[in-house]
């Protein structure tokens, strides 16, 4: 997979699995594009894969806000000359009864994790739409989209629509040589992965609890130009976890 002089936004890059994409991307080169709302976080991000020899821009961004994503790309564009790969990753959680959910915090999840996606993704296909090659989208959603916990309606609202907005994307935009493809992470532990106990690891298929590199390696895999015949797909990356049965003994 060749990913030179391209250029990568990432939203919600400042941690946990954006952070995570970030990195890897710089990895293999890419000019990379922090957009976070957190900019200690997303400062510090970009600072990393500087000192490691890569390429970084950091932009503050509230991706609930149309002029703020609107602003990101220009800056990316005005920077970087072209915009090849979005990966709309950020989002947040709110897990609170239906009794008890007001609209405001219905609309601040809704607006973070499912708007955003919108507006990141028509105002980066703006610029893709003229690169030779096109672009690739990638929609970070959650096994959430296909099952649930008590109390998470807003959260499962938005990555359900997340994934129906992927394939309606990938629709809209093939003409314009753009793919747009989700994944749904499963466990994927951010914090202390050595605090993780064994019965945490074997309720996966997989014998182990993800980590965020492998939401990266997939983000590599549907934005690499040679697996371009993928779109308007969910990605489950859960090691399993969602099609395993639980007993109790």
């Amino acid at each position: 997979m060749d990913f030179s002089n391209k250029t990568v936004v990432i939203t919600g890059a400042g941690n946990g699995i954006g952070k995570g994409i970030a990195l890897h991307y710089a990895e293999k080169g890419v000019n990379v594009v922090l957009a976070d709302i957190d900019e200690k976080a997303g400062t510090q991000t970009a600072s990393s894969i500087k000192e490691q020899g890569g390429e970084a821009l950091f932009v503050q961004t509230d991706v609930k806000l149309e002029t703020d994503i609107i602003r990101l790309m220009e800056v990316v564009y005005q920077t970087y000359g072209q915009i090849d790969i979005l990966i709309n990753n950020a989002g947040k959680a709110l897990f609170k009864s239906p009794y008890e959910l007001t609209v405001d915090e219905w609309d601040d999840v809704i607006n973070t994790n499912l708007r955003s996606v919108f507006l990141g993704s028509r105002e980066a296909a703006k610029y893709m739409r003229h690169n030779d090659e096109g672009g690739s989208i990638v929609n970070i959603a959650s096994t959430r989209a296909i099952m649930s916990e008590p109390s998470s309606e807003s959260y499962a609202a938005t990555k359900g629509g997340i994934v129906a907005i992927t394939h309606a994307l990938a629709a809209s935009l093939s003409n314009d040589k753009i793919t747009v493809n989700a994944i749904s992470p499963g466990w994927i532990e951010t914090g202390d992965y050595t605090k993780l106990s064994k019965m945490d690891h074997e309720q996966h298929l997989s014998k182990r609890v993800g980590k965020p590199e492998d939401i990266a390696r997939a983000c590599l895999y549907l934005t690499a130009k040679e697996n371009d015949f993928v779109t308007g797909i969910n990605l489950v990356v859960d090691g399993g976890m969602t099609r395993k049965m639980i007993y109790e003994e």
